[in-house]
């Protein structure tokens, strides 16, 4: 008898988290290496943020929390969701989890049966297939074409569904292509889903507040007739540069949120009390730091776009939002490195980038599309040019 279960074997570890850690290894050897590999900005959490965590330190708030999460919040939540898209949810609709990867990861958990399908757009998220298969369900994986800006269409939806499919997952703006959804395309995806009733929508928002070149949406408010099916996932990681505070939430039906408590009260209980009080002030203190957040990522963005395209072999569209570029690596298969080895994958060019050049990104094969590379912009642009010019001199190298 094994003590690992069965059910791990088809996990693979993070792709962004390995790259990452190789990175931080031979930083530790002195080499001097430029990370673009982590989903992490390089702003501090705001100032008042910070404090309402030590205020609450300092106020004893520091016992077990309700598991969907303390009132405040969940309030401040709930005034968030109907500002910004007219959304009305009673507090017992919002939970509130470590992240929100932990609200995911529980819906899935709360809801999926053994052969149950979730339709998830690629490329995705490298954790959206293994938290399916984790939870029982089938990761039913639907290719995006570049030319379509990496988003769903209609019909190659309508082609996926199954009398199994259980739920459509959507990230908007995407991780790792940076592509948005307009509420057009959203509503195109919405008449496909009235024709199949059994399907539910996690519509996955973390990167809502950072978008250049489009209007953001989201499903629920869009279609109002599929509110009832939608769970609107959100957190304070991205907009507020809090991804280690662990603070994110979900809203959607009160049977499904009353099943995800069930889950989270049997596994992490709740998040930080601290975090949370932290987080509530993030939600309802004012939001300013937002906007100076967006334009840097805006002329960061926009630098790294111009050098890539410079470097021979790469082609990269302009994403739309979230803090990443998703580069075609097509133009660099088959080629030569110095040392005379062939870059047959894209791990092979990230592999070449990291080994050669000390630029850690991240395959695209861990987002389930190749041949393609993900760049993070969320640093410096002292540290993206330098990046950005040796990845032109590492394409430069190849023959």
């Amino acid at each position: 008898m094994s003590l690992i279960a069965e059910r791990l074997r088809a996990i693979r570890p993070s792709e962004t988290k390995a790259m990452t850690a190789r990175a931080a290894e031979l930083r530790e050897q002195g080499i001097d290496v430029i990370t673009l590999s982590q989903g992490e900005r390089d702003f501090d959490t705001p100032a008042a943020v910070c404090e309402a965590g030590i205020r609450a330190i300092r106020g004893g708030r520091t016992k077990y929390t309700a598991v969907a999460g303390i009132k405040p919040l969940r309030q401040a939540i709930r005034e968030s969701f109907s500002c910004d898209h007219g959304l009305d949810y009673a507090l017992d609709q919002i939970t509130v989890g470590c992240g929100a990867k932990q609200v995911v990861f529980n819906a899935l958990f709360a809801s999926l049966d053994p052969g149950d399908e979730v339709v998830i757009p690629t490329p995705c998220w490298v954790s959206y297939p293994d938290m399916v298969a984790l939870a029982g369900g089938k990761p039913v994986l639907v290719a995006c074409d570049e030319l379509d800006g990496f988003k769903l269409r209609p019909e190659a939806l309508e082609a996926a569904i199954t009398p199994q499919t259980k739920w459509l997952m959507l990230n908007s703006p995407c991780n790792p292509t940076g592509a948005v959804y307009s509420r057009s395309e959203l509503l195109a995806l919405a008449a496909v889903l009235r024709r199949h009733a059994q399907i539910y929508v996690l519509s996955d928002d973390i990167y809502e507040k950072l978008t250049y070149d489009a209007d953001f949406a989201t499903m629920a408010a869009v279609a109002p007739d599929l509110y009832g099916r939608t769970l609107t996932v959100n957190g304070v990681s991205k907009a507020d540069a809090m991804t280690g505070w662990r603070v994110g939430y979900g809203a959607g039906p009160l049977p499904l949120i009353e099943a995800m408590n069930l889950i989270q009260g049997q596994t992490s209980s709740h998040t930080s009390s601290i975090s949370q009080y932290a987080a509530n002030e993030a939600l309802s203190g004012g939001r300013d730091h937002i906007d100076e957040f967006v334009r840097a990522f805006l002329e960061r963005r926009d630098l790294v776009i111009s050098k890539l395209n410079q470097a021979d072999g790469l082609s990269c569209r302009v994403p739309d939002g979230a803090f990443y570029v998703f580069p075609s690596c097509a133009g660099v298969i088959g080629k030569r490195t110095p040392g005379g080895k062939v870059i047959e994958t894209d791990a092979d060019f990230a592999m070449y980038l990291l080994d050669a050049f000390a630029v850690a990104v991240v395959p695209g094969s861990g987002f389930m599309a190749s041949p393609y590379i993900r760049i993070s912009y969320a640093s410096s642009l002292a540290d993206l040019t330098r990046a950005c010019d040796r990845i032109i001199a590492a394409c430069a190298g190849l023959s």
